[in-house]
C-alpha cells in the first residue's frame, strides 16, 4: 500500500516550486530563521527540541502566527461590504479575474492555518459559525 502511494507522489525539485510574489522576501526575513532551522532539523530527522525552544523564546510580535494574524487584522480593519460591492460592480473585465485569482487559495490556507493553530474540530466550528453569520448579514 505504501508503494502505491509513492507511485502517485510527484517529486518536484525545490527550485521548480512556484512562489507567490513577496514569498521569497518573507521566507528570507530574519524572523523566519528559527522556523527554517526547525524545518531543516525535522527534514534531517534530528531532534527539534532546541529549535522549538528557540521559537518558544521569541516574543509574540516576532512569531509566524503573529505575522498572519496581524496581516489579517490590517486587511479587514476597515472592512465594509458596501465597498466590496462597489468595486465588484466597477471592476474592468480584465481586473475581476486578477482579484479572484489572488483570493483563490485564501479560504483553504486560512482553514489550514486555523487547523494547525486550534485543531481540526475547532477550525470546523469556527468556519461553520463564520459561514452561518456571513449568510445572515445582507
Amino acid at each position: 500500500m505504501a508503494d502505491d502511494n509513492q507511485d502517485r507522489i510527484k517529486r518536484i525539485p525545490i527550485n521548480e516550486v512556484l512562489q507567490e510574489d513577496g514569498a521569497e522576501e518573507l521566507v528570507n526575513s530574519p524572523n523566519m530563521e528559527p522556523y527554517i532551522r526547525l524545518a531543516m532539523a525535522e527534514m534531517q530527522g534530528s531532534d527539534p527540541r532546541a529549535e522549538l525552544e528557540e521559537i518558544r523564546q521569541l516574543p509574540l510580535e516576532k512569531r509566524y502566527v503573529w505575522r498572519v494574524a496581524s496581516a489579517l487584522k490590517w486587511a479587514f480593519a476597515d472592512f465594509d461590504n458596501v465597498n466590496v460591492t462597489a468595486d465588484k460592480e466597477t471592476l474592468s473585465p480584465e481586473d475581476s479575474p486578477k482579484v479572484l485569482e489572488l483570493l483563490k487559495l485564501r479560504p483553504t490556507q486560512f482553514c489550514l492555518f486555523l487547523k494547525a493553530l486550534i485543531g481540526p474540530e475547532e477550525m470546523k466550528r469556527v468556519m461553520i459559525q463564520a459561514i452561518s453569520t456571513a449568510g445572515r448579514i445582507p
